[in-house]
Parts: C-alpha cells; structure tokens; sequence
C-alpha cells in the first residue's frame, strides 16, 4: 500500500517503538485529521484492547513531542481484524487459499478491482507477483502495483481464525502446566 509522505514520517516515528513493545506496525492512515493505525502481536496475528490501550499511550508520547501532525488529530490504535488489510509480501503468503479484494494501480488489461483467492507468490524478474484466482482464471498481480489489498470475511476465513486461537489456548495451557 502506498503511503504519503507525512504517513511515511509517520511511520517512521511509531514503528520502532511498536517493536520494542512486541508488536509489528500493519498499516497506518492519516484520514484529514483522524489517524488510524493498526498493529498486531506477531505470534497471534490480532491486537487485544489492553495491548492498544499501552500502544495508543506510547504513540501519542512521541507524536506529541515530534508533532508530524499539525493542529489537533485523532488517534486511532487497533487490531487489523479478521477481514484485515494485505500489506506486506508476507501476508499474501500468510493467507494463501484465503478470498480476497485486490485493487490494483495502473490497471491490468482495463481492471483495476479483482476479487478471489490466493494462490502464492511468484518471483518475476525483479518484481513479486500476486497470484489471484478469479472467476476467470489464474491472474498475476505484480505486488508493486497494489494500492489496496484486504480479506474478505468468509466462514473459512472465520474458522482458520477460531482455530488458530483454539490452538494458542491450547498451547498457552500446555506451557503453564
């Protein structure tokens, strides 16, 4: 996803505190003067409410001291969700076999929107491709033109979820026993 250059400073500020508290920085957006950000625990892929609560405290610290944003602004902290955004590489190989919507800038073949599910990455010279299977085929979208990506909230995209929280609970049980 492409950032403006005030989102890039941003970024640049935050993300370092974000890791050295746990966590990894998904996305940010500065929308007029709302700022959303969403980050998420690397080992759970999700954000709890106490887990924002000390990331929004230790965001609005540095915002306020290096002031990036001018005049007042809200600060946003959450969790990317289930139906979260695609960003980095390692997410379209995360959610491999999983639905979702792509939109793409320039256009390929005229389209700009596609919808379905991915398939993996492929090395393409020197760019990384996307691949998408559509209603229509196979699609190959280089991930350097992606200006927005995210899952589509499915009951399998549920299931992997409530699984995968199942079996940190299980895991978590183990450890303390």
């Amino acid at each position: 996803m492409k950032q403006s250059g005030i989102e890039r400073r941003i970024a640049d500020l935050i993300e370092p505190v974000i890791k050295d508290k746990g966590y990894d920085l998904v996305c940010l957006s500065l929308m007029g003067q709302e700022l959303q950000i969403m980050a998420e625990n690397p080992q759970t892929r999700n954000l709890g409410v106490d887990d924002c609560a000390l990331l929004s405290r230790e965001i609005s610290t540095i915002l306020e001291v290096e002031d990036p944003i001018k005049g007042h602004y809200r600060l946003e902290v959450s969790s990317p969700g289930i139906d979260r955004p695609l960003v980095k590489l390692q997410d379209f190989a995360d959610f491999v076999d999983q639905e979702a919507k792509i939109e793409i800038s320039p256009p390929l073949e005229g389209q700009k929107r596609f919808r379905g599910f991915l398939r993996g990455i492929e090395k393409k010279n020197e760019d990384d491709e996307i691949l998408l299977e559509t209603d229509t085929g196979m699609v190959h979208l280089s991930f350097h033109a992606i200006e927005k990506a995210k899952l589509v909230l499915t009951s399998k995209l549920l299931k992997k979820k409530i699984s995968k929280e199942e079996d940190l609970i299980t895991n978590e049980h183990q450890i303390e026993n």
